[in-house]
């Protein structure tokens, strides 16, 4: 405008109805039938008409020099705040790169525009009229200090972000946010891992974070935001926010090692690579969700804490794509092949993610389209069944697994190692393993397995049969499974004493294995004892296949002359060189067996040497009258010290002479 000019004022509704009586008036005067009373009525009237007339117009007057002197003083002061807005235009410097007073000002000046916006808007001027021209020009100067700030708020943020170093760090509790000084509560060299781990600083509730922007910019940034809001700009306010939030926590997940990675890229890994992944993402969620989303919580509720629903929305809307970059990589791993060696890896993953819900469902509560906890508990569902389905596969491989060739040297097959150091690990995720197979109980064929008869026991807190847990259950069908297995394994070798040595190192292992406290647990003392027992009878067995028929050669019947029970010498000789004869043949043949476990061999020796060193001494001592020494090829403790080569592994021979 060019300057503040004097106006007429219109005529409003009061002026036009005046105006209209005074006609009416001297309408009725030309009527030459009136009284002179109604002559004087009129006249009185007309005049004060005439009078209300001109009161009315004075005041008008009155108004519209009020109204225009208000408008003046509308556009000084817009003028100025104009000067003071458009000063930064032409600079090319940040505002809040030039000290608090020059931030100070500018805000004050936006300030100002923003209330002379609103008092213009509502004198509700009429379009295409001069002041209308004031407004729109209050709307271009408020619009160009909006997109200022937008400028200095992304500015602020990234100037002001602080480094990320997951490996040494200070968290500041959420107990501290009263604290004005800044102070944090470091944890000197422990690492981020240890501190998440930790109990008081498990859950959102109790969380320690991290200073993701400078404390001194939080005031400003503060401003800033209720100034933008307050202007009807807050969806400004808020798309810069989250824009630079965005690539911080793309950052993080860069710094913590996360790859972007197709559900294709991860179906075709290696199991190598896979399992160097999945440790890291282990260890980036915990990371992520517990220390660096609780701190990014916290900062939007620091800024935008006021409007509780922004503040939730922004945080939600930047942290929305890095989470789900994390559980893209858990999806893909529950849709993979159910491959046995994945399954601990898997019931790792499940277990971080459900117990990192309650810190989610809490960093997200409020946020009623939230994509995030809704594919958190996805994934987590497609993990669950996915560990099921890989142990009920194991089952099923374990049962499958066939072999050609028999074991050799009847040692522990491979498949039981496997087996008992898989369950055992598995033991660790007992809770976790239970609440997954509680609906997969194979009542039919655990019931029926010679091993899962109900007890009326309860051994170390461990109940048995029917009333055992899911997992007790599932690892008993299991291992009935695996000594199914071993026994059609067993079938393979020609010797029965093999066979028995081979079903007693495997059952003698898995009972051993049983004894570690996690599997005593799950297994029960008696399923333990029974497996004792069995492996006690395997050996019992080995010695009556291997010994019996030798040592029936040191009995006395059938060494005696016909018709007389005078002993034949040539009857004797010919036993004493049968016995010597086949215990070379099973010295041969058994010092190349093996039993794995040394205290269990030491036993099985001792054994074997009460029984066949004490029938030879005594068969040898009582006809030593009728042998000549030079028949006697082994004595007693030549015997007992070739039993001790038995069950090496290694195969011998002996090449023994007759003593002198």
């Amino acid at each position: 405008m060019g300057g503040c000019q004097p106006t007429t004022p219109n005529l409003d509704g009061e002026e036009n109805l005046i105006a209209a009586a005074q006609s009416i008036v001297k309408a009725l005067e030309t009527n030459k039938n009136l009284t002179n009373d109604a002559r004087k009525i009129l006249a009185d009237l007309g005049t004060q008409l005439s009078s209300i007339a001109r009161a009315s117009e004075k005041k008008g007057e009155e108004e519209g020099e009020g109204e225009q002197k208000g408008l003046c003083e509308v556009e000084e002061q817009l003028n100025r705040v104009q000067d003071r807005v458009m000063k930064w235009e032409e600079k090319q410097s940040m505002i809040w790169d030039c000290g608090p007073d020059e931030a100070y000002e500018y805000l004050k000046a936006v300030d100002e525009a923003c209330k002379l916006t609103e008092s213009l808007e509502s004198l509700n001027l009429a379009k295409d009229s001069e002041e209308d021209g004031l407004l729109q020009r209050a709307h271009d100067i408020l619009q160009t200090a909006m997109v200022r700030l937008e400028e200095e708020f992304k500015h602020l943020l990234v100037q002001n972000r602080q480094p990320f170093e997951p490996e040494h760090m200070s968290f500041r509790s959420s107990e501290d946010d009263t604290v004005d000084d800044g102070s944090t509560v470091s944890f000197g060299d422990e690492s981020v891992e240890d501190v998440v781990q930790r109990d008081s600083i498990s859950r959102v509730s109790e969380e320690y974070i991290i200073e993701l922007v400078h404390p001194d910019v939080i005031p400003d940034l503060k401003s800033i935001a209720s100034l933008m809001f307050d202007s009807n700009y807050g969806r400004e306010c808020s798309h810069a926010y989250v824009s630079v939030r965005k690539d911080a926590l793309d950052d993080c997940l860069f710094i913590l090692e996360v790859e972007k990675f197709s559900i294709e890229d991860v179906l075709k890994m290696e199991w190598n690579t896979l399992n160097s992944k999945i440790r890291r993402w282990i260890r980036a969620m915990k990371i992520f969700v517990r220390v660096y989303l609780a701190s990014e919580k916290w900062l939007s509720d620091q800024i935008f804490g006021e409007l509780e629903s922004v503040s939730l929305a922004c945080f939600a809307e930047s942290s929305k794509s890095s989470i789900l970059q994390l559980l893209n990589f858990g999806e893909a791993i529950a849709i993979g092949p159910h491959q046995p060696e994945k399954l601990i890896r898997i019931l790792d993953m499940y277990e971080v993610l459900a117990d990192l819900m309650i810190d989610i469902d809490t960093l997200y509560l409020g946020d009623n389209d939230s994509s995030v906890r809704m594919e958190c508990q996805d994934v987590l569902r497609r993990l669950a069944d996915c560990a099921k389905a890989t142990f009920l596969e194991f089952e099923n491989a374990v049962a499958t697994n066939i072999s050609s060739n028999p074991f050799p040297g009847g040692g522990i097959h491979h498949l039981t190692r496997y087996v008992m150091n898989y369950i055992k690990t598995l033991a660790d995720y007992g809770k976790t393993l239970d609440v997954l197979l509680k609906d997969h109980e194979k009542e039919g064929q655990v019931s029926n397995s010679p091993d899962m008869s109900p007890v009326s026991e309860v051994d170390n807190g461990s109940s048995e049969g029917s009333s055992a847990s899911p997992v007790a259950l599932h690892f008993r069908s299991l291992l009935s499974i695996l000594e199914c297995n071993l026994e059609d394994k067993s079938k393979l070798y020609k010797d029965d004493s093999l066979r028995h040595i081979f079903l007693m190192n495997n059952i003698h292992y898995m009972a051993e294995k049983a004894k570690s406290f996690e599997l005593r647990n799950i297994l029960g003392d008696e399923w333990i004892r029974k497996h004792n027992w069995k492996f006690q009878q395997y050996a019992m067995n080995y010695e009556r296949a291997t010994w019996s028929s030798i040592l029936s050669l040191l009995r006395d019947e059938g060494i005696q002359n016909p018709g007389s029970n005078s002993i034949s010498k040539t009857l004797l000789k010919e036993r004493l060189q049968s016995f010597y004869l086949a215990f070379e043949e099973v010295y041969k043949n058994q010092t190349g067996w093996s039993i794995p476990d040394s205290q269990l061999r030491d036993d099985l020796r001792i054994s074997t040497s009460l029984k066949v060193i004490q029938a030879y001494r005594t068969f040898a001592g009582r006809h030593i009258s009728y042998i000549s020494e030079k028949h006697i090829k082994y004595n007693a403790d030549d015997l007992e010290n070739y039993l001790l080569d038995f069950f090496e592994g290694s195969p011998r021979s002996l090449h023994g002479s007759h003593r002198k």
